[in-house]
């Protein structure tokens, strides 16, 4: 039996600083499910900054992964731990984060902390994170730069605390290869507790020798490397992948990621962090969908219900639940079975019905072969007259890019389902919309003979509901 030691990929693509990608939330949940297909030991998500938005992409990606864990980080200089494990214990074993500079000149411009302060403040939240997980890692930023004496200090410290990985990063990403294994060598010899522990590296591209110096890394005896698959400022994921799979005897190792998917995969993430799925596609589902080929039994009970409707992304009151729940018992009376984009139709029709906001809707959409689609819309809210007119990539997204010209709102729009409703020249055409607005979904639903009107009325039926809570708050 091998008793070669693995080497842990946690992906890092949507924590490379300022040069992250923007994705929203939709988008930032398929490339988790992407990394997982992959599966990456990791997955870091970035810190809580707005709680209710932040929190719940964080539950919303925990139930789409299955293979990877996820990292998170906390905050240092205010204790939210609660806060960031609350979004993160449905996750399989999570990670607790405490991403910290170590060097001089970070500490006195981000911290603004005396290093022996520092090093209490490190050792205290990694206490605190222990109260909840033993899987707790130390990020020591810019950690190159440090003092040498300092640096060790923090790590034994860090290591007594109880974290199970510290984590080495060249943030300026100013070492050669060479001086890679100089930095190394040395603080694995002056902190023998480290032999004890997972240690991790990181390296930004800044002289497109990242990938080197993460292979002289694992070389000198790093056991996790944080990579990317879209790298912007990063290791590449694919990169060293590949070149530690060819090397594994030599350097007597093992991964966890095999190199036979690596290629499509990563290809498809980084088309989707260029381009976006908002920007790349109208996300349009026609009548055969995922949704529809998972079906739920007619006689499964109200909490599996509810788990169901969670798993698709809503967020409902108990009594808008009752009113799902009284509706699919209904449906479940004439058929067996019924699929997930019924149940979605049904949260639609039953949830959060509520008085119109936006009223006497008029428009006029303008599209032909040899000229682009544009549309003129006109809607009320509370009696005030609103109008808009924009172009679009066909007549469905100008008539939603006119509408957000008149109300002067933009949402992620999630989803947007056509479905025909009943046969012939005269078929009737049933849309389902979902918008999310701060992290939360809302669905509209709409029919009619003219596909895009039925689009323009699920629309403003979800934009109503959307107000109507606004209003309310």
């Amino acid at each position: 039996m091998s008793n070669s030691e693995k080497v842990c990929i946690c992906d890092c693509t949507l924590c490379q600083g300022e040069k992250s990608p923007e994705l929203s939330f939709r988008e930032t949940i398929e490339l988790c499910k992407m990394l997982d297909k992959l599966d990456v030991d990791y997955i870091s998500l970035k810190e809580i900054v707005n709680e209710k938005i932040d929190s719940l992409l964080i539950k919303s990606v925990s139930q789409a992964v299955s293979n990877s864990r996820l990292a998170v980080p906390v905050s240092l200089s205010q204790s939210n731990v609660d806060i960031v494990w609350d979004a993160l214990k449905d996750a399989d074993n999570p990670r607790l984060q405490i991403v910290v500079p170590v060097s001089s000149v970070q500490m006195e411009y981000l911290s603004h902390i005396k290093p022996d302060a520092l090093i209490c403040q490190i050792a205290d939240r990694i206490t605190e994170c222990r109260k909840y997980t033993s899987n707790v890692e130390f990020v020591a930023m810019d950690a190159t730069r440090s003092d040498s004496r300092f640096l060790q200090d923090v790590l034994r410290k860090a290591i007594e605390a109880g974290a199970s990985t510290i984590t080495l990063c060249d943030t300026a990403g100013s070492m050669l290869p060479d001086e890679t294994g100089l930095f190394l060598r040395p603080l694995f010899e002056h902190v023998p507790e480290m032999k004890n522990i997972t240690v991790g590296y990181s390296c930004a591209d800044t002289m497109n020798l990242s990938d080197a110096c993460a292979i002289e890394a694992v070389r000198c005896g790093i056991r996790e490397i944080k990579a990317a698959a879209f790298r912007t400022d990063s290791i590449s994921l694919r990169n060293i992948v590949s070149i530690l799979n060819v090397k594994q005897k030599h350097f007597d190792i093992s991964l966890g990621i095999g190199v036979e998917k690596i290629n499509t995969l990563t290809a498809q993430i980084e088309n989707l962090c260029r381009s976006g799925l908002s920007h790349s596609f109208m996300p349009v589902r026609n009548t055969e969908t995922q949704n529809d080929s998972i079906t739920i039994n007619a006689h499964e009970s109200h909490d599996s219900i509810s788990k169901a409707i969670s798993k698709l992304g809503y967020d409902l009151t108990e009594d808008d639940l009752e009113k799902v729940w009284t509706r699919f018992q209904e449906v479940s009376r004439s058929k067996d079975k019924i699929t997930l984009r019924e149940l979605e139709a049904i949260v639609a029709t039953e949830a959060m019905q509520v008085p119109p906001a936006y009223t006497d809707i008029q428009y006029v959409i303008n599209t032909g072969s040899t000229i682009g689609a544009m549309s003129h819309m006109k809607l009320s809210l509370h009696g005030k007259q609103l109008e808009g007119i924009s172009t679009g990539d066909g007549a469905i997204d100008a008539a939603f890019n006119s509408i957000e010209k008149a109300t002067g709102r933009h949402f992620e729009l999630d989803d947007f389902q056509i479905q025909s409703v009943t046969e012939g020249r005269e078929a009737m055409g049933e849309t389902l919309i979902r918008l999310r607005s701060d992290g939360k979904l809302y669905s509209g639903k709409g029919i009619s003979t003219d596909i895009v009107g039925a689009g323009i009325m699920a629309y403003i039926n979800a934009l109503n509901k959307i107000i109507y809570e606004e209003e309310e708050a």
